[in-house]
């Protein structure tokens, strides 16, 4: 087992070149796949080369228990009697749990959760076995061809309902994301909360709202708020992170209070640009539409 990590959650043929690798990385190391249209997190470890699930998400996926932790439990205890080394063998890595937060979870790799499976009575067992493999078959194509990674993504994203024209300009905002905590990395901020402090004060600046009060606004609780951006807020939320970016290596920050200072001023610069579109539109950029109005306000999303 690897060590714990924590992963930020976060399409012409110039974008599709450009950092390639680096998009792949970011986008499919930490990922929600779909079994079923069941939420199975997962994450990828470049040292191992594996996929690991979440055991509590499979459970839930192949039994449809309103109580995967219990039944999991249940299991290992049934799996030690019987003399099993399957329990002992699994570790732990924080993923984002529903509240948002990450916490640690019971993982497994393909190999560990084929054997697993077996001992859950459930008629999705063959199908998920199936799911599986597609998924290893999937990320190996991935390795070999990056374009593919960033083609599926997409394809996830019309299948949601989204516009193409949207969904172009959310692989760059991805992009422009990576560019941003690639630069953090370097200046020493440290991922998970200190990541999260930064992104609030890029968001606040631009936007007037905090990240917290921005999902409210829109009505959103566990979505990713970049998900349910109109075009024109994801503009802007471009400029914010890509003007931070800018601004760190010129003035680069020795502390995470410089750090602040930086986000804050970055932010300020999409801010100038939203006011003054403001004023000559007459139109408030920041707006409560959301995805759930897809496809019937696509257009308007756009």
């Amino acid at each position: 087992m690897f060590d714990e990590k924590n992963v930020n959650l976060c399409f012409d043929e110039e974008y599709k070149t450009k950092n390639v690798f680096n998009f792949i990385d970011m986008t499919k190391k930490d990922a929600i796949k779909l079994f079923e249209n069941k939420k199975i997190r997962s994450l990828w470890d470049d040292e191992t080369e594996k996929w690991y699930f979440s055991i509590i998400d499979t459970i839930e996926a192949l039994v449809g228990t309103d109580r995967p932790r219990k039944y999991w439990n249940d299991l290992k205890i049934k799996l030690e009697k019987e003399g099993s080394e399957v329990s002992e063998k699994i570790g732990q890595l924080k993923l984002v749990a529903p509240d948002g937060k990450l916490r640690l979870t019971d993982v497994a790799d393909t190999e560990q959760l084929f054997r697993l499976i077996q001992s859950i009575p459930s008629k999705k067992v063959e199908p998920f076995k199936l799911w599986l493999a597609k998924v290893g078959s999937e990320r190996i194509d991935e390795i070999n061809d990056p374009e593919i990674g960033i083609e599926r993504l997409m394809e996830t994203y019309l299948r949601k309902g989204y516009s193409k024209e949207w969904v172009n300009q959310r692989l760059k905002s991805i992009e422009i994301r990576k560019e941003l905590t690639d630069e953090w990395e370097a200046r020493g901020v440290k991922k998970g909360q200190e990541y999260a402090i930064l992104t609030d004060e890029i968001t606040k600046a631009w936007s007037g709202f905090s990240t917290k009060q921005y999902k409210q606004f829109k009505d959103l609780k566990k979505e990713n708020l970049r998900d349910h951006m109109t075009n024109l807020e994801l503009v802007l939320n471009m400029l914010a992170e890509a003007s931070t970016t800018e601004i760190s290596k010129d003035k680069q920050p020795e502390t995470f209070d410089e750090s602040q200072e930086v986000a804050r001023q970055g932010g300020n610069v999409a801010k100038a640009a939203r006011k003054q579109l403001e004023k000559t539109t007459g139109k408030d950029v920041v707006t409560k539409l959301n995805a759930k109005q897809l496809p019937a306000q696509n257009k308007e999303l756009e």
